[in-house]
């Protein structure tokens, strides 16, 4: 009991690091980089070919979502899939600290869509991997866009080499884990000398013994990634390339298509660079850190503080609030469905 209520009393102190975190980066950082009353002009002068454009890619990147635990889970269906995926969303990125939770809530849906224990634990361990691994690398392709575009890339280089560092390393060790049992347990070993000297500091790593985890995440996932590793890295990148296309048309948009503007190369440097933000985890879907990011590179790429600002926020909220709806409607849909189907099987029969 003493547990929960301590694991209760952090969640809310997370929380209210992260309202604290996200006030701050709107009203005191965005301002310094970004102007509120040039984006409010910026938006007003918005054509509705504009506007319809921005609505277009926001469906199109909301049917995205609906793919990724469909490409991990054989069997599943699409709606299924959408279901799952949105109302884990709203879950993980509308309350600071609401991962755990989304985890959870995926694991129960799977659960009453058929699916066994091993296999929905595998599908969502493989979903969840496959979003960092493109966390990590769209900064690197980020900066090859920059330099591509002839943008200095000397600042924000560094990002993308702790990047391609970083995703690397995970790589390797992620594929000498999947490559046998031996090496998984290598690995296991290898990790187990790197906590070491931590183990006399940290409780929770003092009976830590990573051999037995790296080879049971082996023995579960081998099977699944190696038929659709390729399908689920296709669905992943899909998921990312169409958020980037809502705030490359909200740009665009704001700066008129019939205009010279923005290049696509530069949007999506800024873009994808400004991913790094989702890697910290103090406000829920990097809201605000990446925001920050995103208009401090626009803006040192050319694009005037007032676009670029006005991009930002029709980018966060036609990519965040929608879906947020969306999982809210999806979770209660499950939810009243789930009930009435774990009520009949548990009716006796006649």
């Amino acid at each position: 009991m003493a547990t929960q209520q301590l694991d209760k009393r952090k969640s809310i102190i997370l929380g209210l690091v992260g309202i604290a975190f996200i006030v701050i980066i709107f009203w005191k950082v965005i301002p310094q980089i970004g102007s509120y009353s040039d984006a409010w002009h910026a938006l007003q002068s918005m054509s509705h070919l504009a506007f319809a454009l921005i609505i277009i890619m926001v469906l199109v990147y909301l049917t995205s979502y609906g793919f990724p635990f469909m490409a991990a889970t054989p069997g599943l269906k699409y709606w299924q899939s959408q279901q799952l995926n949105e109302a884990a969303f709203a879950i993980s990125n509308g309350v600071p600290g609401g991962g755990a939770v989304g985890l959870a809530v995926q694991l129960g849906m799977l659960t009453s869509y058929g699916v066994a224990g091993a296999p929905a634990t595998a599908a969502i361990t493989a979903v969840g991997l496959w979003s960092s691994f493109v966390t990590l690398g769209f900064p690197i392709l980020g900066v090859v866009a920059l330099l591509a575009v002839g943008g200095n890339g000397g600042a924000y280089a560094y990002i993308g080499l702790i990047g391609l560092a970083v995703l690397v390393t995970v790589v390797v060790a992620f594929v000498l884990v999947m490559r046998s049992q031996s090496l998984a347990r290598s690995v296991g070993r290898l990790g187990n000398r790197l906590i070491g000297p931590l183990r006399g500091r940290i409780s929770a790593l003092r009976n830590l013994d990573l051999v037995g985890p790296i080879t049971t995440f082996r023995s579960n996932m081998y099977e699944l990634l190696k038929r659709r590793w390729a399908t689920i890295t296709v669905a992943q990148v899909a998921v990312s390339s169409t958020q980037f296309l809502i705030l490359f048309v909200a740009l665009r948009g704001i700066e008129g298509w019939d205009k010279p503007g923005t290049s696509m190369g530069v949007v999506f440097a800024a873009f994808a660079i400004s991913q790094v933000g989702l890697l910290i985890p103090i406000t829920p879907g990097g809201l605000g850190t990446v925001d920050a990011a995103m208009i401090a590179i626009l803006v040192a790429l050319g694009v005037q503080n007032g676009n670029a600002t006005a991009a930002d926020l029709v980018w966060r909220a036609s990519s965040y609030v929608p879906q947020i709806i969306v999982g809210i409607l999806a979770l209660v849909s499950w939810y009243r469905r789930a009930g009435k189907t774990f009520a009949t099987a548990k009716t006796p029969a006649g």
